[in-house]
């Protein structure tokens, strides 16, 4: 497989738009563990070989666990999350498939059990932006780097 483009070339003012959403969402106040569990989540869903790539390195880096991370796909049948990891993990596979429910007043009732008002709007824009970067990525074609052994 070969990148089709750089966008971070052809698109520059666009990109930078986008790491200034990720650099307002950094500064939000949500946990950055919780953050890494969403994007890593949003791309499992999605595809998106260089965004889990890059999300599992950097949950890990940060202290996640590599069972955790292993058990993110099946988080509903694991006893390893948090009630307001849950609830992130549910808002964001529901904003993900959007098309195929929307976004359920129960999904939002729960999120507000575990969130405040500003964590919701920061929460919801970053499960906004890591799909776009999935699309991003997925679209153009940008392959993870390759550590140890290669793929035959």
């Amino acid at each position: 497989m070969k990148p089709r483009m750089n966008i971070f070339q052809v698109a520059p003012e666009g990109t930078k738009g986008m790491i200034a959403v990720e650099a307002a969402i950094e500064k939000s106040g949500l946990e950055h563990g919780l953050a890494e569990l969403v994007k890593l989540r949003a791309s499992q869903i999605n595809g998106c070989g260089y965004c889990i790539y890059m999300h599992a390195k950097d949950a890990v880096r940060h202290g996640e666990t590599d069972m955790r991370i292993h058990l993110l796909n099946a988080w509903r049948e694991s006893p390893l999350f948090t009630a307001r990891e849950r609830a992130a993990l549910n808002w964001t596979e529901r904003l993900t498939r959007i098309a195929d429910a929307g976004a359920p007043d129960e999904d939002y009732e729960l999120l507000k059990g575990h969130f405040n008002e500003t964590e919701i709007a920061y929460l919801t824009l970053l499960i906004g932006a890591i799909n776009v970067w999935n699309r991003v990525q997925v679209g153009l074609r940008w392959i993870h780097p390759v550590e140890g052994a290669k793929a035959a």
